[in-house]
C-alpha cells in the first residue's frame, strides 16, 4: 500500500489538563476527526481530516483545543509553492478534479480597498443621520425615458418595481446547497427587513412560501422546481446564465444530497444528482434570451420584473448592453470572489473578473448607450460591509447581492469544503442530525441585525457626504478617489487618484 504524500493541513493540540473527556468534541464533529480510545481512555485526532471549522474549539467546554495550520514548511520556491505542490498530490493519488466551496482566496486586488469616499466639510456640511431623514430605499426595475407629474401625481405608470428598504438583498443560495434551517433564516430575515432573498436554482420550498412575497425565484439551465406556481410566487424572476466562482459552468448538486424534500422541491428523483448543464438549450443568442424574458413575463402577466444574472467576464459590457436590449429589468453582475457550494478549484481561481471592475465597465457602457435607466444594477461577489456597498452604489451599482457574508452571519467559518456536505454548522448540509444545529429563529435574527447595522452605517457613510438620499450617490464617481492604482485600472473604474 502507497503511503500518501499528503500532510494534514492543521494540527489538533488537546490541553491534558483541561481536556475533561466529555467527547463534546467526538459528538459535534461530522468529520470524524475526535474519537474516543477506548485503550488508552481519552480522545484522539485524525488530523488529516480536520478542515478548522472551529465546533469543536466553539463548543469545547473548558476551552481545552486549539487548531494550527501545519507548521511543516516545503523547501522554498515562489513558483512550486506548498499550494501548488498539495494539489498536484491531491490529483496524483485521487485522480479527480479538485473542488471546493466558497469564494477564491487568492490574493486578488480588492479594489474596495483602494477606494475612498469624499466627506463634506465647510462650503458643504454634512447631515446627522439620527436628526434627519435619510433615505436610503431602493427601486428595483426598469425606469422610463420620460415620467409626468400632474398635480402631485405620477402619470406614466412604472413598470414592475422591487422595493428595498435597503440596497441589499441575500444572493442566491439553493435549497440542496444549503439546509431548510438557512432557507428559512435567509426567508424570515428578508422578510423582517423588508429587503429580498433568492431561491437560486433550487426551487421554493413548501415551508418557505410565506415568505414569498420577498423572494426572487431563479429560473437555472437545469429549470429545476420550475412552474406556474413558483414562477408567480415570487416577487421577481431571475434568470441565472452564470456565477462568479465558475463562469462557464453548470451546477452539480450530488445525489446524496438529494432526499426526499430536496426531490420534491427541485422535481427530481430521490438520490439522483441534480446537474445544471453550462448552457441554457434554449438559449443560443440575445434573441433567444429576448424571447425566454418576454416568456416568463407573459406568465406573470407583466406584473413582475425579470432579472438576468451572469458572471463578470472581460466582454461583460457589452453582454450587459445585450441583455437590457433584451427587455430585462435588472443586470446582476456576478464578480470572480463570488461564493459556490462546489466548483472546480482550477476554475473558481483562474476564470472571471473582480465585481468592482465589471461594474464600473458595464455602468459607463449604458450610460454612453443612453439605456442606463432602461435597468437596474445589481453587483455581487465578495461585498463584505456597508462601506463595500456605498462604493458599489458610487460605482453606479443600485443594489448589492450579499451571500458569503450571509453565510458568516449564520455561522459558517470559511472551511470552504461545502461540497462534502458535513457542514459543522448545519448550513451546507442535508444530514437531518447537522441541520437541527441551525436554529432558523436565531439564524434569522442574526441576519436581521447584520442588516440592520449595515443600514446605519450606509445612513452614517451618506450623512459625512452631504447626501442625505441614496439616489443622489448612484453613479456618483467624483464621490470616490483611488489609492495605489495603475493608470487603466483608473480609465476602467472612472474614478481620480486621491489628491485630485
Amino acid at each position: 500500500m502507497s503511503i500518501s504524500m499528503q500532510l494534514p493541513d492543521y494540527l489538533v493540540e488537546r490541553d491534558p489538563n483541561r481536556c475533561i473527556k466529555c467527547k463534546v468534541c467526538v459528538n459535534q464533529c461530522a468529520n470524524e476527526v475526535h474519537s474516543w480510545d477506548e485503550d488508552i481512555d481519552s480522545v484522539i485526532a485524525a488530523e488529516e481530516k480536520c478542515v478548522n471549522c472551529h465546533r469543536c474549539v466553539t463548543y469545547c467546554p473548558t476551552r481545552a483545543l486549539k487548531i494550527r495550520r501545519n507548521p511543516t514548511e516545503y523547501k522554498e520556491n515562489s513558483y512550486w509553492n506548498a499550494r501548488t505542490i498539495r494539489g498536484i498530490d491531491r490529483q496524483a493519488e485521487g485522480g479527480g478534479v479538485l473542488l471546493t466551496g466558497m469564494g477564491t482566496d487568492r490574493p486578488i486586488p480588492i479594489y474596495w480597498d483602494r477606494l475612498f469616499l469624499n466627506a463634506s466639510q465647510v462650503t458643504n456640511p454634512s447631515i446627522d443621520p439620527l436628526r434627519e431623514p435619510m433615505e436610503i430605499k431602493t427601486y428595483l426595475g426598469s425606469k422610463p425615458d420620460n415620467v409626468i407629474i400632474k398635480d402631485g401625481k405620477l402619470i406614466k405608470e412604472l413598470p414592475p418595481q422591487l422595493v428595498l428598504d435597503a440596497p441589499i438583498m441575500f444572493g442566491a443560495l439553493s435549497f440542496g446547497a444549503i439546509s431548510l434551517s438557512a432557507v428559512k433564516s435567509l426567508a424570515k430575515a428578508a422578510t423582517d427587513c423588508g429587503i429580498m432573498w433568492n431561491t437560486g436554482e433550487g426551487g421554493l420550498h413548501r415551508d418557505a412560501y410565506e415568505y414569498s412575497k420577498n423572494c426572487i425565484v431563479q429560473v437555472a439551465s437545469g429549470r429545476f422546481g420550475v412552474d406556474a406556481e413558483y414562477l408567480n410566487a415570487g416577487a421577481a424572476i431571475e434568470i441565472k446564465i452564470g456565477q462568479g466562482a465558475k463562469p462557464g459552468i453548470g451546477g452539480h448538486l450530488p445525489g446524496e444530497k438529494v432526499g426526499e424534500e430536496v426531490s420534491r422541491t427541485r422535481m427530481i428523483p430521490i438520490g439522483s444528482d441534480a446537474i445544471s448543464p453550462a448552457p441554457h438549450h434554449d438559449i443560443y443568442s440575445i434573441e433567444d434570451l429576448r424571447q425566454l424574458i418576454y416568456a416568463l413575463k407573459e406568465a406573470t402577466r407583466y406584473t413582475k420584473p425579470v432579472s438576468v444574472k451572469v458572471s463578470a467576464v472581460h466582454n461583460v459590457a457589452a453582454i450587459a448592453s445585450g441583455i437590457v436590449r433584451a427587455g430585462a429589468d435588472i443586470v446582476a453582475i456576478d464578480g470572480v470572489r463570488g461564493g459556490t457550494g462546489a466548483a472546480p478549484l482550477r476554475t473558481r481561481d483562474s476564470v472571471g473578473i473582480p465585481a468592482e471592475l465589471a461594474l464600473a465597465s458595464v455602468d459607463s457602457r449604458l450610460r454612453q448607450e443612453g439605456i442606463r435607466n432602461q435597468a437596474s444594477l445589481v453587483i455581487a461577489g465578495g461585498i463584505r460591509n456597508s462601506s463595500d456597498v456605498v462604493k458599489a452604489i458610487a460605482l453606479g451599482a443600485d443594489a448589492c447581492y450579499i451571500g458569503t457574508a450571509a453565510l458568516i452571519t449564520m455561522g459558517c467559518r470559511m472551511c470552504q469544503t461545502c461540497y462534502t456536505g458535513k457542514c459543522n454548522w448545519g448550513i451546507c448540509t442535508q444530514d437531518p442530525k447537522l441541520v437541527k444545529r441551525l436554529n432558523p429563529e436565531i439564524g434569522a435574527q442574526r441576519l436581521a441585525n447584520l442588516i440592520h447595522a449595515w443600514s446605519h452605517e450606509i445612513k452614517e457613510l451618506l450623512g459625512g457626504m452631504g447626501i442625505n438620499a441614496l439616489e443622489s450617490l448612484r453613479g456618483n464617481r467624483l464621490m470616490l478617489r483611488g489609492v495605489g492604482l495603475s493608470e487603466t485600472e483608473y480609465r476602467i473604474l472612472g474614478i481620480l487618484p486621491a489628491g485630485e
